[in-house]
């Protein structure tokens, strides 16, 4: 069942679906659009240039679609897009882009944001993610579908997450993560590449072939012998029939302003 609070303040201008629930002491600002059966909880923000998209629920005092926090945010109608069946705990705080990132931060479907998470501007964040509690991204930070993030880690700025990575708890992530990898604090809490997310590979279905090819690529990728181009050059070769090593490789070939998180010497690797 929908509706409306008494004590809620809903702007003018709002556009509210159907089946919207919107609680006790909520204020929705004039640009937002709350899609069919969104459902704020109560004492949920939510301003801006702003969509949330259907069936999403949001829970106590998050905070979605304030400006950016930027120095050179000038108050631009940048936006803040949230697909639909995500899960938005209480404190969770997203803001909208900036125009030097390209004026959107965008989120997608069915994904589970723990209690206190941010997502800084011109974030893309894929869906079927998990962020569990205090986890953050810095802006412009891109992460593929199916991703988790452990409790208290952060990931800086431009960082780029590949599909089905796993960040472990408490881990300063300032470099790129490859698809299917799994990061865990060595030194100061910063991460480290410690092989592939075997585990989630197995709980997402992966089959016991797909998970052994994936490993030899691996230690063929991060082997000691060669430079990172020939030991592409020979996965590549080796594996161009294989979508998923294909995808590890397109991954590090790609330009980006991170370097690559890579294995800590000494460190023992489940790849």
């Amino acid at each position: 069942m929908g509706g409306i609070h008494a004590t809620a303040i809903v702007a003018p201008g709002a556009k509210i679906g159907q089946g919207v629930a919107i609680g006790p002491y909520c204020i929705v600002g004039a640009n937002v659009t709350l899609e069919d059966g969104v459902e704020l909880a109560s004492h949920v923000i939510v301003d801006g240039h702003t969509r949330i998209g259907p069936r999403t629920r949001v829970y106590p005092f998050a905070s979605l679609g304030q400006g950016p926090q930027h120095l050179k945010y000038a108050g631009e109608p940048t936006r803040l897009e949230i697909g639909a069946e995500n899960m938005i705990r209480e404190h969770v705080t997203m803001n909208t882009g900036t125009v030097e990132g390209g004026g959107v931060t965008k989120i997608g479907d069915r994904n589970f944001f723990m209690v206190n998470t941010h997502v800084a501007h011109d974030c893309h964040v894929g869906s079927n993610i998990v962020m569990a509690n205090n986890a953050v991204l810095g802006g412009h930070v891109t992460v593929g579908d199916y991703c988790v993030f452990g409790g208290n880690c952060a990931v800086h700025q431009f960082v780029r997450i590949g599909r089905y990575a796993m960040i472990s708890g408490v881990c300063g992530v300032a470099d790129d993560v490859i698809p299917y990898g799994n990061v865990y604090p060595f030194w100061n809490n910063r991460a480290s590449l410690a092989g592939l997310n075997l585990i989630g590979l197995k709980r997402r279905g992966f089959t016991r072939e797909q998970i052994q090819t994936l490993r030899t690529a691996y230690r063929l990728l991060f082997a000691a012998e060669g430079s990172l181009e020939e030991r592409l050059q020979d996965a590549a070769a080796m594996y161009r029939e294989q979508e998923a090593v294909m995808e590890i490789v397109e991954f590090i070939r790609a330009r980006s302003s991170r370097n690559l998180c890579l294995p800590t010497t000494g460190r023992y690797v489940s790849e």
